[in-house]
């Protein structure tokens, strides 16, 4: 039996999470249920594919993602079913498939169409599961949907780099439950468009000249906690993100970096290359 994830912005106060989950027991008696999150920010659609794309690979291969974000169907948002890197998701076409994807293709892709079959305003539930427990079966996704090629892709969320290799803008695309500020910003495209390079990286007034390995590399050969929490760094998460962070965030004492740092989910953040010596960054091991 293949395991089902939920990803969606229901939260966990209203009945939406238990009805569906009753759908899908309902359907498939011995279905393994597994919640990756409820709490997506509503209809923010780069925050989910964000977490999607760094907990998906964690489950057996098979694995039906189910995501409700944004999932209301329109003909501008239809409703896709797609295998990938041996996974299966079950979502909207409204661009979080693009940051899933942008390293690995659909090996095929359908458009979801037994809409005329079910009458739903809540497709999550009727529509979603049915296709989910459909795939869990062993069904073809031909049978549910028609063959498609592409899907929307959200240029917003892919960092750019000027002609001239000399800068890299990106932006924030999470915030995660320490107050951490996630970019767009991966390190492998610093480090191919940085090439060793000094650097400079700019969040709103404040700036950083170093990326640390880890966060308690701030602290260097001290044993003292204390004397730096809240210092604020910046770091490649283990999800190879560059990230703005405080050593030690608490959201309720010393705060976080965006509550400290004034950044929010959008804001630019830019790093400008310089051809002086090679930088302080000491790639992961």
């Amino acid at each position: 039996m293949s395991f089902i994830t939920l990803t969606t912005d229901f939260g966990t106060k209203d009945h939406f999470v238990g009805a569906v989950k009753g759908a899908i027991y309902s359907e498939l008696e011995n279905a393994k249920i597994v919640d990756i999150t409820h709490e997506i920010s509503p209809f923010n659609i780069t925050e989910t594919a964000y977490i999607l794309k760094n907990s998906y690979k964690s489950f057996p291969e098979g694995t039906i993602h189910i995501i409700g974000v944004d999932s209301e169907l329109s003909d501008s948002n239809k409703h896709i079913a797609l295998e990938l890197d041996n996974h299966f998701f079950v979502c909207p076409d409204n661009g979080l498939i693009s940051m899933i994807a942008s390293e690995i293709n659909p090996t095929k892709i359908v458009e979801i169409n037994i809409h005329d079959r079910i009458e739903s305003s809540f497709p999550v539930l009727d529509v979603f599961v049915q296709v989910a427990c459909f795939i869990a079966r062993g069904g073809n996704l031909t049978v549910i949907g028609k063959e498609i090629k592409t899907y929307k892709k959200l240029i917003e969320i892919q960092p750019k780099v000027n002609q001239a290799q000399t800068q890299i803008i990106g932006g924030v695309i999470y915030i995660d439950n320490y107050g951490n500020v996630i970019t767009n910003i991966k390190q492998k495209m610093f480090q191919e468009v940085g090439k060793g390079r000094k650097f400079k990286i700019t969040a709103t007034r404040y700036s950083f000249e170093k990326i640390y390995s880890k966060y308690n590399e701030i602290k260097g050969n001290s044993s003292e906690d204390l004397n730096f929490d809240g210092s604020k760094l910046a770091i490649f998460n283990s999800a190879g993100y560059l990230e703005i962070a405080l050593y030690r965030s608490n959201l309720n004492t010393v705060g976080g970096a965006s509550t400290l740092l004034g950044l929010e989910y959008r804001d630019p953040i830019i790093i400008e290359f310089y051809n002086e010596e090679k930088s302080e960054f000491t790639p992961l091991t």
